[in-house]
Order: C-alpha cells, then structure tokens, then sequence
C-alpha cells in the first residue's frame, strides 16, 4: 500500500476511535487562518479531537494556531473545523500539509472552505480588506501530488479549470453583500515562507497578474480538487507586501491585524456556511 494511504487511512480509524461518524458526519470543511481563531464561538459543538492524540498526525508550531478539529453545526450546515493548520515552512513534508485535508474528506467533507491571512499586492488593496479567491498560483511549494498516484484520492492527472467554484462564490458575495462587507476578488498565490517575500518577488508576482500572497492554501487547494471537493477560499489581507508597505514586515503586525479584524471575518464565513445547504 502507499504509505501515504496508509498514514491516512491510520489516522482516519484514530479519529474515528475518539469521534463517533455514525452520530456526526460533517459535510463542509473549513480550515481557519489566523484572524479565525475564534470561530469555534460561532459553532454548535458536538465533539473535539485533539491533534496530538491522532497517531502520527503533524501538529501546528505556528503562534496563534491551536491544534484541533472541532465538528459541530453552523446554522444547519455539519462541518468539520481545522482550529490550526501547518505549513510547510514548519519543515514537514508536503504530504503531510495535505493530511489534514484529506482527512477531512474521507469523514464525509464534500466542500472546503480555506482561509488565510496574506500580504496584498494589487495596488487598489488595502490592510483588512478581504479577498474571495477566484484562482491560483502553484510555483514555489512543491505539488502534493507528486510521487505514486494514490488511486483510491483521485485521478493522475486533474483538471485545475475551476478549482473554486463558481457556486460557492456566488454565495460568499452574497453573504458580503448582506452584511456590508467590502469583499474583493483575485488571485492567491503560495510561497514557501517563513521569510517574507523580498521587494523583487513582490514585482514579479504582480507581473504575473497576482492579488495576494502568502504561506498556505494552494497545497490544500490542489490536494482537495484531486478528491473532487468543492472548494472556496477568503484571504485576509493582513498587511501590504514588501515594496509596497512602508515598514517591515512581522508576524505580530499580521497577528494585530488579524485579531482586530476577526469579528468581521467570523461573520462573513459563519453567514456564507449556511448559505451551503443550497448546494450541499
């Protein structure tokens, strides 16, 4: 068996040792950046699984992401939520970046909402704007999908036409709108990190037609979109990128930024989440 699978397939039957899916079976996914760290207020909690006791499973260095899954209900909708994500800068392989997400899947998932904090680089951006994401840039993290398909995921070969769909989007603008939101739209692009991006990458990711960069998401994105989830994303714009912003760069400016703006950023995926039963 790929060992991949079967690190899967063994965390899988440790969550389903320690959470009951016969009870519960969340059908969206939703993975908090930082900002979100309190959402957890806005969910009807039926169960936790804590990281560090599923086998193996990686667990988040990062300050400010908890490790957990928390399953309960938004509205009417099940979901599953990653209180916590890592990164790849945090040194772990791309294919345990990825785990969680697929995890999330193989319990009953069938939408992922991804969400992050991120450095803008469209000059009409500013601090604290959101951003729904429309498309993607994968250059600079290594594909999840490299290596031996594993079959049981999903094809060798998918289609990356429409990875956030169209229908989720709709329903998030709608949700911005309802709430008086100021919502824009673009393109997300990942870095490695944990280095910020110099002036010179800045300039050439704006070349190449990018809205906003930062640490995470698209590998989550592409491991999604080979197991057929739907998939959305919003992207906080925590701070402008290097070149564009006046000052340096810092974790806590992001963390500040994040936590001043996270009311605002809980209500708009709590209201887009129930809004999926039209979809779901």
């Amino acid at each position: 068996m790929n060992p991949v699978y079967e690190k899967l397939l063994k965390c899988y039957d440790c969550v389903q040792q320690k959470f009951d899916f016969d009870k519960f079976r969340p059908d969206v996914a939703i993975v908090l950046g930082s900002g979100l760290g309190e959402f957890a207020q806005d969910i009807d909690i039926v169960g936790e699984v804590s990281y560090g006791d599923i086998d193996g499973f990686p667990v988040s260095t990062v300050p400010g992401h908890a490790g957990k899954f928390i399953f309960g209900y938004v509205g009417d909708v099940k979901v599953v939520c990653m209180k916590g994500r890592v990164h790849y800068y945090e040194g772990y392989d791309i294919t345990d970046v990825v785990l969680p997400v697929r995890l999330m899947k193989m319990m009953g998932a069938k939408i992922l909402f991804l969400t992050n904090a991120c450095g803008g680089i469209n000059p009409t951006f500013e601090a604290c704007d959101f951003m729904m994401i429309t498309d993607h840039v994968s250059l600079f993290a290594p594909n999840p999908l490299i290596g031996a398909n594993i079959e049981e995921l999903g094809t060798r070969f998918p289609d990356m036409s429409e990875v956030y769909d169209k229908d989720l989007r709709v329903l998030i603008k709608e949700a911005a709108a309802e709430n008086n939101i100021k919502l824009q739209k673009g393109v997300y692009a990942q870095l490695t990190g944990p280095s910020f991006e110099s002036p010179a990458e800045i300039k050439m990711l704006h070349t190449m037609g990018v809205d906003v960069a930062g640490m995470s998401t698209v590998v989550e994105a592409i491991a999604a979109n080979h197991m057929g989830m739907k998939i959305c994303g919003i992207s906080f714009v925590s701070n402008l990128a290097a070149g564009i912003s006046p000052t340096p760069l810092t974790h806590e400016e992001v963390q500040e930024a994040a936590n001043i703006a996270g009311p605002k950023f809980r209500l708009l995926v709590a209201e887009t989440v129930k809004k999926f039963t039209r979809v779901l």
